[in-house]
């Protein structure tokens, strides 16, 4: 059994073994019970099923990394042709407690992009004709405002509250169109240890970032450092890191 894949919008693990693939729902109160083997390419998932590559790249191979251009974009198509003809939204996302980031995306997954980010605040400042102008507008603002912003600046932001006046300050600059507000659920009183495991009961996700209790601790694990390990069922027996509170 291997772990190939996770979906941030769904909260779901997606695991193949030898009767096909399976999704393993993230879902708070869900426990995993997987023990973690070697780790080499996660392959491919496709219309078919999961084609397995036993390279020892992880999480995929150069031949099963796939690259998405868009996201390279700044206004000059690099494709051999411009197909993003959609509606696109440009948008705001903060991160607690105080890191803000500019994006793009099809207008009518906002909600959905924004989710899949693990943002706790979102601001939709404009909507244009397709993604080539969106690129444009935001290479501009990525000048003044972080395009990216990275997984452990997230997971340092765990059970923290966003900067509100911070937050307003920048959105009102643009006079959004909407603006949303996300509750994970994690009710965290405290920082969960980065660690990279699936041993424990799940008290949600947050992007990609998978928040497990353990043996007294939380953990915040990056989905991605799973996809590709080898599992079995059972509980890890590697020597973990305990939280703070583990002592209390």
């Amino acid at each position: 059994m291997q772990i190939v894949g996770y979906d941030a919008s769904d909260g779901r693990l997606v695991v193949s073994d030898d009767a096909g693939v399976d999704f393993v729902s993230l879902d708070p109160g869900a426990t995993l019970s997987y023990r973690l083997g070697d780790r080499h390419c996660a392959g491919v998932v496709a219309d078919d099923g999961h084609h397995a590559c036993d390279a020892d790249a992880a999480p995929h191979c150069p031949q099963h990394t796939s690259t998405w251009v868009c996201a390279r974009c700044t206004g000059t198509c690099l494709k051999d042709e411009m197909d993003c003809f959609d509606d696109h939204a440009i948008y705001l996302a903060a991160f607690a407690p105080d890191t803000f980031k500019v994006g793009v995306t099809k207008a009518w997954r906002l909600e959905t992009r924004l989710r899949e980010q693990g943002a706790d605040r979102g601001a939709h400042i404009r909507t244009v004709e397709n993604g080539r102008i969106a690129r444009e507008i935001e290479a501009e603002l990525a000048a003044e405002i972080p395009d990216r912003v990275r997984v452990p600046t997230k997971r340092a932001g765990l059970g923290q509250s966003v900067d509100e006046a911070a937050w307003q300050a920048l959105s009102d600059d643009f006079d959004p169109i909407e603006t949303f507000a996300f509750d994970y659920g994690l009710d965290l009183s405290e920082r969960p240890v980065a660690e990279t495991l699936a041993t424990g009961t799940v008290r949600g996700t947050k992007g990609r970032l998978l928040v497990l209790d353990h043996a007294g601790s939380t953990y915040a694990v990056d989905m991605r450092d799973l996809v590709g390990y080898e599992v079995r069922e059972g509980e890890t027996d590697r020597r973990l890191q305990s939280s703070l509170g583990a002592f209390g």
